[in-house]
């Protein structure tokens, strides 16, 4: 994970979480409110934190994504420059 994301999530006031640890609580969380049985205030503090990891991951995603754009980009002008 790019240190940018990883700034992004402690500031946003979440721990320093790996990709597979947030989406693995978010599931926990999904299912927990599928279940249902909790009280309003327990699913709007569940939904709250399911918002925060959702974000998590999404960084995760978005710096997995930039980083292989910046490879196949450099890989593309390195075939470029060879064949010039």
């Amino acid at each position: 994970m790019a240190k940018k994301s990883v700034d992004a999530a402690v500031d946003s006031g979440e721990e320093s979480l790996g990709y597979e640890q947030a989406r693995d609580e978010l599931v926990e969380v999904v299912r927990r409110l599928e279940t249902g049985g909790i009280s309003l205030e327990e699913s709007l503090a569940l939904w709250e934190r399911g918002e925060k990891l959702a974000n998590v991951c999404q960084q995760w995603l978005d710096g997995a994504r930039a980083r292989l754009d910046a490879v196949m980009k450099a890989q593309a002008e390195d075939e470029g420059g060879v064949e010039g």
